[in-house]
């Protein structure tokens, strides 16, 4: 008895991991993970291929390349802080390009979000006597039965 009950709580470990791996939000954070990697990619080549040499001429020497030996002998370790620092442009780079994207999503957002909410005209109106909400086409308030085309000709006079 004690064997079934466990297939039983391990079917419903298994079906309520399904239930989890195929929601949306996991699978779009799969598909995040992917394309984070190939961006990864992308910008570790722009700093490593273009920007690193680049400032090289400025520096004088290539990021990548710079080390520090901790000692002497061939089996000494080494600091290389130049792929620390290459780390560290690679980071902000990303940082940087990703900033902006989402900042121009957001613009893009913004103004597709102004043009599809146009003010909608108010679909009721109060009434003057009771401060009921009433229908904008009614003319008498079903609150306290008051003819409402007169309340709006006596507030005009008035």
């Amino acid at each position: 008895m004690d064997k079934e009950k466990g297939r039983g709580r391990g079917k419903g470990f298994i079906a309520e991991f399904k239930k989890f791996i195929t929601r949306g939000n996991v699978l779009d954070m799969a598909v995040g993970v992917i394309v984070g990697g190939a961006f990864t990619s992308i910008v570790t080549s722009l700093n490593q291929d273009i920007l690193t040499p680049i400032l090289g001429i400025f520096g004088g020497t290539d990021f990548s390349y710079l080390t520090v030996t901790l000692g002497n002998g061939e089996n000494a370790p080494v600091l290389n802080y130049g792929n620390f620092i290459t780390a560290i442009i690679n980071f902000l780079i990303t940082a940087l390009v990703i900033f902006c994207l989402i900042k121009g999503i957001n613009a893009i957002g913004e103004k597709v979000k102004k043009k599809e909410a146009p003010t909608a005209a108010p679909a009721t109106k109060k009434c003057p006597y009771c401060r009921s909400e009433v229908a904008i086409e009614a003319t008498r308030c079903p609150h306290c039965t008051s003819y409402l085309e007169e309340a709006a000709d006596s507030s005009v006079q008035a």
